[in-house]
Formats: structure tokens, C-alpha cells, sequence
């Protein structure tokens, strides 16, 4: 095997394992820059990690919140439980939601089952308009 060829194989590898291990979530549904209805469909997915009830303490494995309008909750810290900060703490990656019409911040927030938050590397956020119904 030539050097060419080696470093051809050496970058494969290195993509190969940190895309394998990269953490994420995102919104499925709604995308950025949606105008929904005041009541939709919020659907979820994380990669890196698993979801699952706040019952499971494993580590490697949380749970979704999605803050509403709310500040970004630093890594450690526990998300609050309120109107601005919903819990999908049974593992949901699905829910419906309603909102009154006006624009949103939404931010995924995935957390370990105490609700502490995993930080900027679990969070994705986008803005919506909610228009009223169609």
C-alpha cells in the first residue's frame, strides 16, 4: 500500500469515527422558519445517544424537552418545569403542541433522567410562527 493510499484509508477511519460518535438532536418536524397552526405536530430525533423513560438511569440514554421562548440551559444544570419548559419525560419523540398565534424560539433540549441538561452539543433551536388554524 503506497502513502496515497494509506492516507486515503487513514481519513475513511477518521470520518468513520467521529461521525460514529457525534452527538446531536434535532427537530424533525416543524423545520425553521415554519408558519403553523396553533396546534401541531413536534417530532424529535437524537443521534449518539438513546431516548428513553426518566425511569432508565443508564448513562448514554435521556430525554427531550423543548423550551418555549426560554433561555439556554447550561450542561449540568436541571431543566425547570413550567409553562416555557416542556417535559417529554415518559421518552416521547412525538408530540402535539399548542401555542397561541405569535413567533417562537423553540430549543430541543435533551437531558439524563434527573433532567439535567446535556448542553449546546443536545440543543437545536428554531423559530416558527404560529398563524392560527388552516
Amino acid at each position: 500500500m503506497n502513502r496515497l493510499q494509506q492516507l486515503g484509508l487513514g481519513i475513511v477511519f477518521w470520518l468513520f469515527a467521529t461521525h460514529a460518535n457525534a452527538q446531536s438532536v434535532d427537530f424533525i418536524e416543524p423545520r425553521d422558519g415554519d408558519t403553523l397552526p396553533t396546534t401541531f405536530t413536534l417530532k424529535f430525533k437524537v443521534d449518539g445517544m438513546r431516548v428513553a423513560p426518566v425511569s432508565d438511569k443508564r448513562e448514554g440514554v435521556g430525554h427531550f424537552h423543548v423550551l418555549i421562548d426560554a433561555r439556554d440551559i447550561e450542561p449540568g444544570y436541571v431543566i425547570p418545569n413550567d409553562n416555557q419548559h416542556k417535559h417529554f419525560d415518559k421518552g416521547q419523540t412525538e408530540s402535539l403542541m399548542f401555542l397561541q398565534p405569535g413567533k417562537y424560539k423553540l430549543t430541543l433540549q435533551f437531558a439524563d433522567s434527573a433532567h439535567r441538561s446535556f448542553g449546546e452539543k443536545m440543543r437545536k433551536t428554531i423559530n416558527i410562527t404560529v398563524a392560527g388554524e388552516k
